[in-house]
């Protein structure tokens, strides 16, 4: 695929490389942007599909708690006139985040590796209280896969990516490679370092087993730890557990920046809005990468004793998320 090649050979020039990256042998290629785009998805994660507070499937489970409550809505015309519309929500697959070990590792475009050596890599390998940090980068992209399949093209409230688009690696990010930098960017962070917070952190966890994390507990993972620092240290232990802390991380970061918006709920029905904490309940998420769940989903914050046994192996390729988000949008009548 031409374009493929094109968005590669441009990325690199963006870094001040050579367009002739190639594939790295320490670096999987995800197929992304192959059969895997197909096989790998969760295509019953999409459901329920609302239109006007009436699911067509016949049921409402898995609909987040902050969903538009009315059925009509009223938007804004290209005449600046409120017109009439129906409330259409779904889940739709969005975005794509991969962590890796490597630095400049790209699984999801072919295994390219681009030239980030090891000063790149934080706080890797170091400790604390005798327990060892385990570090990963992330790369964030744009995966509007129902638009590049041309899938539910009437619906309206996109957002201004409509192919696959790589909007964020952390390489670049000082504050992902340095937890007291991480802290101090963002002062909230020490309102909720003391122990009293976090051991209202549990109330999140048990509630993000069934599917529901609360999402005024904004300094909660549910089961997969503490959301601050905002950086790529954790502690909690295996791959899947420090993967799933990660990917709530960046989307939380992402957030505060501005750069994630709320597509959910009656305020949202028009058009994206600036949330600067992470509505948690408006992301799930699914393995995409390397096995992948093609039948299910998982919360923010639910236990990988429940959707993650045997999805990683020591010794095995990092993974790739696929991030859904639930999207309430206003169709003019």
């Amino acid at each position: 695929m031409r374009w493929v090649k094109l968005a590669i050979a441009a990325v690199a020039c963006w870094l001040g490389l050579s367009a002739h990256a190639q594939a790295s042998p320490g670096c999987n290629d995800a197929g992304v942007l192959g059969p895997n785009m197909i096989s790998n998805v969760c295509w019953s994660c999409m459901f329920p599909l609302r239109v006007a507070g009436v699911p067509l499937n016949g049921s409402n489970s898995g609909a987040p708690s902050g969903k538009a409550s009315s059925p009509l809505c009223f938007c804004e015309g290209s005449l600046g006139i409120p017109t009439p519309g129906v409330v259409i929500s779904m889940w739709e697959p969005a975005r794509l985040v991969e962590l890796q070990r490597v630095p400049g590792c790209m699984s999801s475009l072919g295994g390219t590796r681009l030239p980030f050596d090891r000063k790149f890599q934080g706080t890797h390998g170091e400790s604390t209280n005798e327990v060892e940090k385990q570090f990963m980068h992330y790369h964030y992209f744009a995966f509007p896969l129902f638009a590049m399949l041309d899938l539910f093209s009437v619906m309206p409230c996109s957002d201004n990516y409509l192919d696959f688009d790589l909007m964020f690696v952390s390489e670049l990010d000082p504050t992902w490679n340095n937890d007291t930098l991480g802290s101090f960017t963002y002062p909230e962070s020490a309102a909720v370092a003391n122990l009293p917070a976090q051991l209202a952190c549990s109330a999140d966890a048990v509630s993000s087993a069934a599917g529901n994390p609360i999402d005024k507990m904004f300094w909660c993972a549910g089961s997969w730890g503490s959301m601050y620092p905002f950086s790529g240290s954790t502690t909690t232990g295996n791959t899947i557990e420090n993967t799933s802390l990660q990917k709530a991380r960046v989307l939380a970061t992402l957030h505060r920046r501005g750069l994630a918006k709320r597509t959910m709920g009656s305020e949202a029905v028009c058009g994206p809005k600036t949330e600067p904490m992470i509505p948690k309940s408006q992301y799930k998420f699914n393995t995409f990468y390397y096995n992948p769940e093609t039948s299910e989903s998982h919360a923010f914050g639910e236990s990988p004793l429940k959707w993650g046994a045997g999805r990683f192996v020591p010794q095995k390729p990092d993974p790739v998320y696929m991030i859904w988000r639930w999207k309430d949008c206003c169709r003019n009548l």
